[in-house]
């Protein structure tokens, strides 16, 4: 057991080859086990339950047969984000039954080609996957949203009324924008673990992994040619690095118009049933030699070590569907006083601040189109927090999320208060004291955070501010290698800033925070009779809210000026005072992290837990299920609700309408019925499907696969009738929404007319 555990890649993939073969299986009988059942996923922790069973059975062979039955034994189709690393040992036989064709090989390979090789991270939030031998990037219209806002102007809006280049010389840069590769990971947790003790405090604690970390991190970089991170698992119990190559040459190919990328808006967004086409199409660049080289015309198309088949048949319910992408964020373990801290205090703040934000950007967006182009990114990654943010509350609310933990948790006390688990005693105590000594600072938290996110000056001192300060502090030397950067940044800060809305955006959003904190404000704010005024003031005497006054400043540079700028006091002031803290919250949150990890360990350890997997951190996951419907529906005139079809896009149409508007061409497309090669057996065109598979914000633009590895949609939302999935996975609501792979060449095709980027493609007909 332990050899296999601790084999190479290709030597568990022989053994696994060998425990697969069925007359093998036959032969060997074994025993079944409740314990298997609740045993954690993690191998080494499965080594503990079969370390048994090997002085039972003593025979290297039944051993490996037991390994194998037992996997699928305590694996949900549907729940969990895995490692790819594990798949040979965990998931396979599972993934199988369901319709999964390809060896664990084939999906995850350091020395060959595989699936990780087509799957990239897009600009650090959303997933996106090579579709071509010519570095061709799918993701979604929402993952490529700032970029084709950045390359709009009025007169070329491509964010409005798309773009689809003629010839690879017609592909646009974006300033800045980047994928980056999954080369490879490993588990480092014993040497990570061995450098801290339980005597250690946290801090003690963090600065030792800190300072391993880095040195795992530079071992693997390869002097710079990869990025390298080291992460935590299970709350610090376990430790991996992943190795990474980035490619910042990425270049716009196309996108549909915003009425098909971002048809129904915010009033559709996380709902169900859905008629959104959210795709966009790049192309990563690389020099002669297909390395990562920095923007260049005598760049040359990425040839990818794989790209994904893209597989035009049409999906069925219950078909297997594989997903892969960089899941950012879940607490699937998160306590009980966390979820209701967040229920109760913090997500009201965000809600009721988000609506501000947007109500601002909304009053400015609507009067002028160069404004709305600037700020279009902005508004919907605000209003999609808004709503998940809602939806989160409700649900957690409605399912009793924190019930249910609490009463695990007093299982989990009892547990931890027997003599033998011990160190265990005052886990829960140390969570609890924690979250309730926080939960006001939690609500003006939030407010604060709001501040920050509306506002593009109130974090100015660690911006140009700090850029400004250090170029003051430089010799003559220095500053004349700083000062074209920073010049360029200022312009290119400016070019798309509208600071009558700015100022509007500070005003309320500190006005919000000052009256709804509930807690200690800044002394600049209690201080301040007329807000509003004092605001105004700051603009017109600041060096950082005008353009002239910045570049004059580089001209000659004066310290004290800067220091006594009114919003870098204020910038300075506003940003302390969110990190602030007590002695009194600083003890507890030394005994909060110690108590949480514990926490983690403790329930895997008494099997209380119903989780069994890490937490998202986006690192590279898989998660697999099946096409799955929600119940019947009368909004949605498909014949099943696993999808729905073209006809339900026109049924909502409503001309010139801010969400709702659809393109010309499109509806007379849908009127003569042309669909080309991509209507499904009944001649509708197929919009968006829905699957069972467990993802989070991240997978934005991840690939939906079918069991031969080919691309059949891609996955953009989730549903709101299971918004707290982030904390608690519900196996009947939970459904990922996906645009169907067949409406996205539809639209290229025969929409866009951009046939040539189809023919790059392989397609499975």
């Amino acid at each position: 057991m332990f050899i296999f555990l601790e084999a190479s890649i290709s030597q568990r993939g022989n053994i696994q080859k060998k425990i697969q073969n069925k007359s093998f299986i036959a032969d060997n009988k074994f025993p079944k086990t409740n314990e298997a059942v609740h045993a954690s996923l993690h191998p080494n922790l499965i080594f503990g339950i079969f370390s048994n069973l090997i002085l039972k059975y003593n025979n290297m062979k039944n051993v490996l047969v037991a390994l194998s039955l037992f996997v699928g034994l305590f694996v949900h189709a549907d729940e969990g984000m895995w490692f790819l690393m594990f798949i040979d040992r965990l998931n396979q036989r599972d993934m199988e039954k369901m319709g999964l064709q390809l060896t664990s090989e084939e999906i995850y390979s350091i020395n060959n080609s595989s699936l990780k090789d087509a799957i990239v991270q897009f600009n650090g939030g959303c997933t996106a996957e090579l579709v071509s031998d010519q570095g061709l990037v799918l993701t979604n219209h929402h993952c490529g949203y700032s970029a084709i806002a950045e390359l709009s102007t009025p007169e070329n809006d491509y964010l409005t009324n798309g773009y689809w280049a003629n010839s690879k010389k017609d592909e646009m840069k974006p300033n800045s924008l980047y994928v980056r590769f999954f080369v490879r990971m490993d588990d480092v947790s014993k040497r990570i673990l061995d450098k801290v003790n339980d005597e250690m405090t946290e801090d003690e604690r963090n600065a030792a992994i800190k300072e391993e970390t880095q040195k795992i991190e530079d071992e693997n970089s390869e002097n710079g040619k990869y990025v390298v991170s080291v992460r935590s698992f299970f709350q610090g119990n376990e430790y991996y690095y992943f190795v990474y190559q980035d490619y910042t040459d990425v270049r716009l190919v196309g996108t549909p118009p915003a009425s098909v990328g971002k048809f129904g808006g915010d009033t559709d967004n996380w709902e169900w049933p859905r008629h959104t086409g959210d795709f966009s199409m790049f192309r990563i660049y690389a020099d002669s030699e297909g390395n990562p080289a920095d923007y260049s015309e005598e760049n040359k198309p990425l040839k990818p070590k794989h790209h994904l088949p893209v597989n035009i048949q049409g999906v069925e319910q219950d078909d297997f569907a594989m997903i892969l992408g960089y899941p950012g964020r879940t607490n699937r373990w998160l306590p009980a006083g966390g979820i209701d801290q967040n229920v109760k205090f913090a997500y009201p703040a965000w809600v009721e601040a988000s609506k501000e934000a947007m109500d601002v950007l909304k009053l400015y967006m609507d009067k002028d189109n160069g404004v709305r182009l600037n700020y279009a990114s902005k508004y919907a990654g605000i209003a999609n927090y808004w709503k998940n943010r809602q939806g989160m509350i409700d649900a957690l609310t409605k399912f009793k999320t924190a019930e249910t933990k609490a009463k695990n948790e007093s299982k989990f006390n009892k547990w931890g208060n027997k003599k033998k688990n011990a160190t265990y005693s005052n886990v829960i105590k140390d969570i609890n004291d924690y979250y309730s000594l926080t939960n006001d600072k939690a609500r003006h938290d939030n407010y604060l955070r709001m501040v920050f996110r509306g506002s593009k000056f109130a974090t100015s001192s660690r911006g140009l501010g700090a850029g400004l300060a250090k170029y003051a502090a430089s010799d003559d030397e220095q500053k004349a290698a700083m000062k074209p950067r920073l010049s360029a940044n200022i312009k290119s800060f400016f070019a798309s800033m509208h600071i009558p809305l700015e100022k509007e955006m500070l005003f309320e959003m500190i006005d919000l925070y000052a009256r709804k904190a509930n807690y200690d404000l800044p002394a600049s704010i209690t201080n301040t009779k007329d807000l509003k005024a004092h605001i105004s003031a700051v603009f017109e005497l600041s060096i950082l809210t005008n353009e002239t006054r910045m570049l004059s400043f580089l001209e000659v540079p004066n310290s004290a000026l800067l220091e006594n700028d009114p919003l870098m006091l204020m910038s300075d002031e506003f940003i302390a005072h969110y990190y602030a803290s007590t002695d009194e919250i600083d003890a507890a949150k030394g005994k909060y992290d110690r108590a949480y990890r514990m926490l983690v360990e403790g329930m895997r350890k008494s099997k209380l837990s119903p989780v069994k997997y890490p937490d998202a951190n986006s690192t590279l996951r898989l998660s697999y299920g099946k096409v799955s419907a929600l119940p019947v529906d009368s909004r949605n005139d498909a014949k099943d609700n696993f999808y729905t079809t073209l006809k339900g896009t026109v049924k909502k149409y409503v001309p010139n309408d801010a969400e709702f508007d659809l393109p010309k061409g499109l509806i007379e497309l849908y009127e003569k019925k042309d669909f080309g090669p991509y209507a499904d057996k009944a001649g509708h065109m197929p919009v968006n499907f829905l699957t069972n598979n467990d993802i989070t914000g991240g997978n934005s633009g991840s690939p939906v696969l079918n069991g031969n590895g080919e691309l059949i949609g891609l996955a953009f939302d989730g549903n709101i009738e299971a918004m707290a999935g982030d904390v608690i996975f519900d196996k009947k609501l939970q459904k990922t929404i996906n645009v169907d792979i067949r409406y996205v060449l539809f639209l290229i095709d025969k929409y866009a007319g951009a046939q040539h980027i189809v023919d790059e493609m392989t397609v499975i007909k």
